[in-house]
């Protein structure tokens, strides 16, 4: 499923930029063969999780111990970043495989990735393979935090709509966070929890004839930080 979605979007990416360098970076539930065949034949470079089994775990084994030692020594976590080439069964040649090795209180906890960049193996697994997850963690923000997963509308447009928006209040929380939050509490917050402790105010609207005046509760624990904002998003 996974090529299958590459595929066009490949297509439609070299059309307008033809030299560009493509890479696919996904977890280990999309590693399948297929993939990784179609991906080569496309010139596509890729950088994918790989299940852990006997045969990888054997190739770490003298790693591990080597790792054991020292933790039991000084009770600190160990860690070890190194590759070899390794071929499943279903796979037509040998690959890089990188593994990330540590040693903790749990015991060993082994990480494997199969790659076809070139480049030092640290670098790639934590700079370009685990920066996966910070971008897993933000879809999950729209997502999660801001409604982005209602789609129960019996209309496609209308789903699209909601996505829509969600997406722009996304938008609109990262930019608030980046020109008005800064050297405050909330600088590194995410969306649900400046949605929550900042925005989600209780207020009295009064209106006359001339206008219409919000009176927000004085009561705020963050006051300081609301006033702060919008003296810094006021034109």
């Amino acid at each position: 499923m996974l090529s299958a979605l590459i595929k066009p979007l490949a297509r439609r990416l070299r059309q307008a930029w033809p030299g560009v360098r493509l890479v696919v970076r996904a977890d280990s539930g999309f590693c399948r063969p297929r993939a990784l065949r179609r991906f080569d034949a496309w010139g596509i470079d890729s950088i994918i999780g790989l299940a852990k089994n006997p045969t990888l775990q054997w190739q770490v084994a003298l790693a591990e111990q080597a790792l054991a030692e020292p933790y039991q020594d000084c009770g600190t976590k160990q860690r070890l970043i190194g590759e070899f080439p390794y071929a499943a069964r279903s796979w037509e040649r040998e690959r890089r495989v990188i593994a990330r090795l540590e040693h903790g209180p749990q015991g060993p906890n082994p990480r494997f990735i199969v790659t076809s960049l070139p480049g030092d193996c640290t670098e790639l697994y934590e700079r370009l393979y685990c920066t996966r997850g910070e971008a897993e963690n933000r879809i999950k923000e729209a997502q999660l935090d801001l409604f982005g997963r209602r789609a129960s509308a019996h209309r496609f447009a209308a789903n699209q709509l909601r996505l829509l928006l969600a997406a722009f209040a996304y938008t609109l929380i990262i930019h608030l966070r980046r020109r008005a939050l800064q050297g405050t509490e909330l600088a590194r917050a995410c969306a649900a929890t400046i949605r929550i402790k900042l925005l989600k105010i209780g207020a009295a609207v009064v209106r006359n004839t001339r206008r219409v005046r919000l009176l927000l509760a004085s009561s705020h624990p963050l006051k300081h930080v609301f006033l702060s904002a919008a003296h810094a998003l006021a034109p």
